[in-house]
């Protein structure tokens, strides 16, 4: 999914504008997380009915005045207006941390051929791999709400990282519902690292000291058989 915006320039959808236009910091922000495409246009009715909906639904999963942690998700506007004034006026009405393409950058129109779109509004759903979770998932986003991130969660397997472990974090009335599984997935990955580590430690220490036990059984054996050879 990454690959798709590399050597592109995102934009940030913040007072400044600031825009991402190096490698690492692409990777940064999209890497590990389910990406919304957002096609839409200003001169289309439904994609302005839809837009408050979606900032809803994208608030809800991003605001930290909603959950403790950000869930791994990025909303990118690809645009379809026919003029930059049309897409400033669609990116007012969307949520600040929502990523765009500049007017002028015809990938844009290579986007929306690819995955297809010839309705608007849509919202292609793709897994951190790139691969397409939902072709347009406006109709689940209106309907479902926040409940369609925990379905394409699981769908892609995406387990997020941003919990605390259980020594670290006391309070279980401060733990999600899903960190049960989530804590028992990562703690069989520790426990397997911790076999590894000390098989490699057992095997390092105690095969030295075999080694050194076979080296002086040898040097007594051969001591030893001097020992007979000068008696006779």
């Amino acid at each position: 999914m990454v690959d798709l915006f590399l050597n592109r320039v995102l934009v940030e959808n913040n007072s400044d504008q600031d825009e991402l236009n190096t490698e690492r910091e692409i990777i940064g922000i999209l890497e590990n997380r389910i990406l919304l495409l957002f096609f839409a246009s200003a001169e289309c009715e439904t994609c302005q009915t839809f837009v408050p909906v979606l900032n809803r639904f994208f608030k809800k999963l991003k605001d930290p005045a909603y959950i403790e942690y950000p869930k791994l998700l990025a909303l990118i506007y690809i645009s379809l207006d026919k003029s930059e004034e049309q897409q400033e006026k669609v990116l007012k009405e969307l949520h600040k941390r929502t990523l765009f393409l500049a007017f002028e950058d015809p990938y844009r129109k290579e986007l929306q051929a690819m995955f297809k779109v010839k309705d608007i509004p849509a919202v292609v759903v793709l897994r951190p791999d790139g691969s397409v979770l939902s072709p347009n998932a406006v109709q689940d986003i209106s309907h479902l709400g926040t409940d369609c991130f925990r379905n394409w969660q699981e769908s892609a397997e995406l387990v997020e990282r941003t919990f605390m472990l259980n020594e670290d974090f006391d309070d279980p009335n401060l733990r999600s519902v899903t960190d049960p599984v989530r804590r028992l997935k990562y703690k069989t990955e520790d426990d397997k690292r911790k076999t590894r580590w000390w098989k490699l430690w057992v095997k390092e220490k105690y095969g030295n000291e075999e080694e050194e036990k076979d080296e002086t059984w040898d040097m007594k054996r051969k001591n030893g058989d001097k020992g007979i050879w000068r008696m006779r």
